[in-house]
């Protein structure tokens, strides 16, 4: 099939997930309740992105608060009750973060129970989106290692301790997210392109790596007023990263300043290609979704073309965010017709 759909991984909460306390009694009473209402979410999520014609489906990120204290949450010598400021990507924006204070070992498995939940109710290609070991290591303090490479590379290797569950569990693909891979370009190159490739290391299926320009949160978007009329990042770890074992780059192309001829950079990989804004309230055509498609073709082999979501969509509305989606799937099959 030409052109399949993904999303970048995360969808909103419903509105009972969002706020249980004031939405749903049963939280209140039930220690089961939460469980079984992110089991709900994320079959709701799958059949969200079944119907509007998503080929390669997530679990849409339901039972995580955020993409990469999820993957914290479950491993040890990680202090989520005594949180520090720090300043994530260069400065671009302060948050409160847990702190490494020991060791880091898995506690057990991470993301079992969504991954075991979605494959179970779908049978299309599931993808599976995991933290990159710069991006982890961008949001967390150090207390303990005094080396961030050191804990980078220890991250690394947890995360494909859960990958390599992850395959046994039924994913199709792996996905490691690196908004980092945009702010630290020399230290890519350095450490960061071999950091990632510990965490793939030894899985067969499809590995895939996230480098976009962030959520359509405030100070991202503000940071992206900064970066000029040409988003030329990629060009400066685009080259490193053909020569990764990793197979797929997923990047933001639609209302983007990034110059699609890079994408030729990407030498023999498959490119998810962001074809729907996370930035905006917007809801794009088909027609849009089309065309982003047909100028990605004009520097990627069609057959190596995923249509995606720009970034993650959890912090849009709800019916916005169902919205673009619809759009995803339909402008995908436009292309397909029109292109194929």
């Amino acid at each position: 099939m030409l052109f399949p759909t993904t999303i970048a991984g995360s969808l909103p909460k419903p509105e009972w997930l969002a706020e249980p306390n004031t939405l749903w009694a049963p939280w209140k009473s039930s220690g089961d309740a939460l469980a079984c209402a992110k089991r709900d979410a994320t079959m709701l999520a799958v059949k969200l992105q079944e119907d509007a014609g998503v080929d390669i489906v997530t679990e849409g990120e339901q039972s995580r608060q955020h993409f990469v204290h999820g993957f914290l949450e479950k491993i040890e010598g990680i202090d989520f009750a005594h949180k520090v400021e720090m300043g994530i990507r260069k400065d671009r924006y302060k948050a409160m973060v847990p702190q490494v204070v020991a060791p880091l070992r898995l506690k057990g498995r991470v993301h079992a129970d969504e991954a075991r939940i979605a494959r179970a109710h779908t049978t299309r290609k599931l993808k599976f989106t995991l933290p990159g070991p710069m991006t982890i290591i961008d949001t967390i303090a150090d207390q303990y290692y005094g080396d961030r490479v050191k804990m980078a590379f220890v991250f690394a290797e947890l995360l494909n301790e859960e990958a390599t569950a992850l395959q046994s569990d039924g994913v199709d693909v792996i996905q490691f997210d690196e908004p980092a891979f945009n702010v630290y370009m020399d230290e890519v190159n350095d450490w960061g392109i071999r950091a990632l490739e510990r965490a793939a290391e030894g899985l067969s299926c499809a590995t895939a790596v996230h480098i976009c320009y962030g959520y359509g949160i405030k100070a991202n978007t503000d940071w992206k007023q900064t970066l000029g009329a040409e988003w030329r990042q990629y060009e400066e770890i685009f080259p490193a990263i053909a020569k990764s074992p990793i197979q797929q780059v997923a990047i933001e192309c639609r209302n983007s300043h990034v110059p699609l001829e890079l994408l030729g950079l990407l030498t023999g990989k498959v490119v998810q290609a962001g074809v729907i804004d996370v930035a905006s309230d917007t809801v794009e055509t088909a027609e849009d979704v089309a065309k982003v498609i047909d100028d990605v073709s004009k520097f990627v082999p069609k057959s190596n073309i995923v249509a995606t979501t720009n970034c993650g969509m959890a912090p849009m509305h709800r019916d916005i965010a169902e919205a673009k989606l619809m759009a995803l799937g339909a402008g995908a099959k436009l292309a397909r017709q029109r292109f194929g």
